[in-house]
Order: structure tokens, then sequence, then C-alpha cells
């Protein structure tokens, strides 16, 4: 496998309250198919979101961080509500967006408004995984996409076990940024909300995470 080129020094490689990636995908099969064929690993099974109509898989990339393969639950009735992030739209496989960890949503909410960022509401979240156990969660609006997905929406474990705890390993998250056109107002928001992403001039809004896999390769996913 090719070399990436280094970063660039003096970034701060990962944002602190990264809880996250989210991999958008239009076939969740394909998704999955798609991404072991990168990393050499196939995600787990994680549960389905039967409010959103949509399913996952993940893969653990280090203490309390994940990726997550969103895509249209396969299981799902037709004709239910537009699917979030605009999967059902992708051509393939790529990060749509990002959660970051907070606690007291409300209060997060409401101070983000007052800095003139819009979150929207929060709202309870919950999945079954395989094995019957139940994950509940508090999130912002994942309808509230800013900046082309590159300010996260927030979410609040509570009392829940994290995720990657119980997720087979993919790799180790080295680096997470994203690039933008016009960058300075996507960092404007992200500094709103204490969030240290790098953003970078590019052509088109991307998240970019370079991961090291299991077998020692960098692998980079936009």
């Amino acid at each position: 496998m090719a070399t990436l080129p280094p970063e660039a020094p003096g970034r701060a490689p990962v944002p602190m309250n990264l809880d996250h990636l989210l991999l958008g995908t239009a076939d969740l099969l394909d998704g999955v198919s798609w991404l072991a064929d990168r990393l050499g690993v196939e995600a787990a099974f994680g549960g389905r979101h039967e409010n959103l109509g949509t399913a996952n898989y993940l893969l653990s990339l280090g203490r309390d961080v994940y990726l997550e393969i969103i895509g249209p639950d396969p299981e799902a009735a037709a004709g239910g509500p537009p699917l979030p992030f605009g999967i059902a739209e992708l051509h393939e496989p790529r990060l749509v967006t990002w959660a970051a960890r907070a606690t007291d949503l409300d209060a997060l909410v409401t101070r983000a408004s007052g800095l003139g960022v819009s979150l929207g509401q929060v709202r309870p979240g919950s999945r079954l995984r395989p094995d019957g156990a139940e994950l509940r969660w508090e999130v912002t609006s994942l309808g509230a996409s800013l900046h082309d997905g590159l300010v996260p929406f927030f979410i609040d474990w509570g009392t829940t076990p994290h995720p990657a705890r119980a997720t087979p390993p993919g790799g180790q998250l080295i680096s997470f940024r994203a690039e933008h056109p016009d960058p300075a107002p996507v960092r404007s928001t992200l500094a709103a909300l204490s969030l240290a992403l790098e953003v970078d001039e590019g052509p088109e809004p991307a998240l970019v995470a370079r991961i090291r896999t299991l077998s020692g390769d960098e692998v980079e996913l936009r």
C-alpha cells in the first residue's frame, strides 16, 4: 500500500471530544465491503435505528472512538422519513459527518444559540445490539447539518457503556481534519463550539481521517 504524506506539524491530530465518525453509504452491505477492502477487517453489525430508517456496522478506532457505517436499513418499511445526511443519494461511501461527546446537551444548545449557532433540538435515541442489550443516548438534531457536515452533532451516552468498548478493532485513528473551499466560517463555528478540528482549504467540503490498520498500513478515508 502506498505511503501517505506526513501530516503538517503543529496541528492537533484528533479532537479530544471526538466520539465517532460516520461513513455514509447508499447500500449498507456495499459500504461494509468497501471499508473492509481498505482496512482489511470487516465491521460488526451494530443495530437498527427504527426511527431513522437506518442501520449500522461498527469498528473501534481506539478507546472511546469508533467508525460507524450508516446506511438504509434493509428491513425498514418503504415510505419512511428522508434518510439523514443525504446517504440515499451517495454514489460511493464517504465520511458524511462526525459526532462529538458532550454532557448537558440542552445547556449546550442554548449556549450555542446565543453565539448564533443552531444545533436544533435534543432528542433521545436508542438501538438494540445483536446480543439484545439496549443502548440509549441523547443527541442534538441530526438534521441541523452545519457547513456540509464538517461541524458535528453532539451526543451524550449517559450511563450507557461506550460502543467502542464492545466493538471489534479496526485500527487506530491517528489524525482527523477537514477541508473546505472557504474555511474561515467553518473555523469560526467550530471555535464557538470549542471544537479543535483543523480545517484546511480544499476544492470541496470533506472530512479526512487517517487510520493505521491492524497490519500497520496507513489509510486515508474521506
